[in-house]
């Protein structure tokens, strides 16, 4: 069973594998929206890229970035130097052990 280390909240929760990043975090009542966007955001459909995170471990234990994904962290983050480690949570299947970095300070687009 993979395990997924939440480096700010200092949390590590056991998870079945192939299981959403963003459904375990909130089951587990770990904060992934910044602010006001915990109360209005997309609910996991990719659209806002609120539930941005920071692989900073395993990031070849998550499922590859799909279209919807790319486009989304295309549109709404500047280039920050870290693109391989920003991932949305929505998006991201765990396959094995991961670190996580939630609501990292990013650069967003205007």
């Amino acid at each position: 069973m993979p395990r997924v280390k939440f480096l700010r909240e200092n949390t590590e929760l056991d998870v079945p594998e192939g299981a959403n990043l963003r459904r375990e975090a909130l089951r587990a009542k770990i904060e992934l929206y910044p602010g006001f966007s915990k109360y209005v955001n997309c609910r996991g459909n990719s659209l806002c890229g609120k539930c941005a995170v920071l692989i900073k471990d395993g990031k070849q234990n998550c499922s590859p970035k799909g279209f919807r994904e790319k486009l989304r962290l295309m549109l709404s983050y500047l280039p920050i130097g870290r693109e391989d480690e920003l991932r949305l949570a929505c998006q991201t299947r765990v396959l094995g052990n991961i670190q996580v970095e939630t609501q990292p300070r990013m650069k967003l687009f205007p």
